[in-house]
């Protein structure tokens, strides 16, 4: 199992809980568009796409324009390399509880047996996450129930994305890498931890993740980044932390990552394709509208 994808992907579990108040999830406006930009300078060209780390089998093949743009370019650009079993296994380590330590010893009784109820619900087993630190146990718990909706890491776009470009000789390079986002999550203090692993659990007890993953994938489906900013706000507004957890794992991260693509539109020569979690590209604080206000030209086929 790997880890540290496990864990940056039920981020979104986590973070992005029911796009409304109520408990059911809005509906997706028509799909007339699709998770992708087109970034341009004077002589070149980035094309931006969101990606959902969880899938379907029935996600492939990708719509035509995203096949089309990524088929244009010459070198797939993701977060991390995940098929690097190696560099993944060395982030993994900085999730773990050095024994005696354990899980039920960092997190108040009464909330960890309504964490074991939730296992139970999963038929997870209790010593597959004892050795965890909070965060990423109730971020494993979460991704489950992507899972149990039938949403599979292996189907997961970026996943799938990097199989093709080793199948068609692209060019693969990183934005980050395993070992920088492993030292983020690293920097995670015993509060964040305890107030994710609450809120987390909290989100599974009332449904909020169950609900929220409709509203992900139709925002993601229809190419509507300000629906998946619905997401986002309602869950801030009712989870204590959550909006700073966000701006550490989501916002934070952005100035690196458009320096980089920066670098490529106005240095490269080559077609960039850059995947990331959708939420990195959405709203002023996105890598689409940062790219825009330092001048790029930008539009969504």
């Amino acid at each position: 199992m790997r880890l540290l994808t496990l864990a940056f992907a039920a981020l979104a579990a986590m973070a992005l809980p029911a796009a409304a108040q109520s408990a059911t999830a809005p509906s997706a406006p028509p799909a007339a568009r699709h998770y992708l930009w087109e970034v341009s300078s004077l002589t070149n060209k980035v094309y931006l796409y969101g990606t959902v780390h969880a899938g379907k089998e029935s996600f492939y093949p990708l719509p035509e324009p995203v096949r089309k743009a990524f088929a244009d370019a010459k070198v797939l650009a993701v977060e991390a390399d995940i098929t690097d079993v190696e560099a993944m296994a060395k982030g993994a380590s900085s999730m773990g509880l050095a024994p005696p330590d354990t899980l039920a010893k960092r997190v108040p009784a009464p909330l960890y047996e309504r964490f074991r109820k939730q296992l139970q619900r999963f038929g997870m087993a209790e010593r597959d996450v004892e050795s965890l630190k909070p965060f990423f146990a109730a971020s494993l718990l979460a991704f489950a129930e992507w899972g149990r909706q039938g949403y599979l890491p292996q189907f997961g776009v970026d996943l799938h994305l990097i199989q093709r470009a080793r199948e068609e000789k692209k060019k693969l390079v990183e934005l980050e890498g395993a070992q920088a986002q492993s030292d983020l999550m690293a920097s995670l203090t015993e509060k964040e931890h305890l107030q994710a692993f609450e809120g987390t659990v909290a989100a599974m007890e009332s449904g909020l993740v169950r609900d929220q993953i409709t509203g992900v994938v139709n925002a993601w489906q229809a190419g509507a980044p300000k629906l998946l900013l619905d997401v986002v706000r309602a869950y801030n507004e009712s989870v204590p932390g959550a909006r700073e957890l966000e701006d550490k794992f989501i916002w934070s991260r952005h100035e690196a990552m458009a320096a980089k693509i920066e670098d490529w539109l106005l240095n490269g020569r080559e077609r960039v394709f850059v995947a990331v979690g959708a939420l990195h590209l959405a709203g002023p604080r996105g890598l689409v509208e940062t790219l825009r206000k330092r001048g790029h030209l930008v539009r969504q086929p």
